[in-house]
């Protein structure tokens, strides 16, 4: 089974992340598949419009655990490199895809898949969707563009609280402080992102490219990657990012000591 599903339809092409069974969570192999389809996808004419959603109850669940800590206990470095290696540059080539890019939230986003969704020009969620930045509850810091994202969304009041407390945000309350552009009922959010898309795929394309362009150059993108990928290192190699993980594993809470 692919773990991500690629549809072509009126110059709309439609990314569903396609592990169900794992909320879509992000493998090294999806990761490394939805970066080079974004990649491709910039540089097809054929395509003028994205949309980017996910199998089953989830839009995505963010990093795949089980793989990272199995990884992290193997002695592999690629855990501590995937920020720089797969999510910079997944999130540099949809914020700067030169085409609009609509995520179809159709259920829980959480941390690495909450950016994804926050990269994307405009969000249409269902009506149970939600939210998580759950990053500190793993050890770990922001990644994934959420620094620079999210707050640019909902300003830096909102989302510190969502980073430090790492509690869900539901639609509704997202719709009602900027957080998605549309609320629709479960099971609609693909088909509105879709005829959203198809507009903007009969629209003047240059101008959407050239507009995304300002708005990504007033705020350094590339200097907020930059130190999210240091300062995740460095969290990532601490003991209690270690003990959060083996704890999820292992279905038990977590017993930090601050190191």
């Amino acid at each position: 089974m692919s773990e991500l599903l690629i549809d072509d339809a009126d110059g709309v092409r439609t990314f569903t992340l396609n592990r169900p069974e794992s909320f879509n969570s992000f493998t090294v192999a999806l990761k490394e598949r939805l970066l080079d389809a974004v990649h491709e996808t910039a540089k097809d004419e054929s395509v003028r419009a994205v949309v980017i959603t996910g199998a089953g109850r989830a839009f995505c669940a963010g990093q795949d655990l089980k793989e990272h800590i199995g990884l992290l206990q193997a002695g592999d470095p690629t855990p501590l490199k995937t920020v720089e290696r797969h999510y910079n540059p997944l999130i540099k080539a949809v914020v700067g895809m030169p085409k609009p890019v609509i995520a179809a939230v159709n259920g829980t986003a959480a941390g690495a898949g909450a950016a994804l969704a926050y990269a994307c020009d405009l969000r249409v969620a269902a009506s149970s969707s939600k939210f998580l930045m759950a990053f500190a509850n793993v050890g770990l810091t922001a990644d994934s563009g959420a620094s620079w994202t999210l707050p640019r969304l909902i300003g830096h009041g909102r989302a510190m609280e969502m980073m430090l407390l790492a509690q869900p945000v539901g639609a509704e309350e997202a719709l009602r402080i900027g957080m998605v552009t549309q609320v629709v009922p479960d099971g609609e959010a693909l088909s509105t992102a879709q005829a959203l898309a198809r507009e903007f795929a009969a629209g003047p394309t240059t101008a959407y490219a050239k507009i995304k362009e300002a708005m990504a150059f007033s705020g350094e993108l590339a200097a907020a990657l930059d130190v999210e990928a240091r300062t995740q290192a460095e969290a990532g190699a601490t003991a209690d990012h270690r003990e959060a993980v083996a704890a999820f594993v292992e279905k038990r809470p977590a017993r930090f000591t601050g190191r």
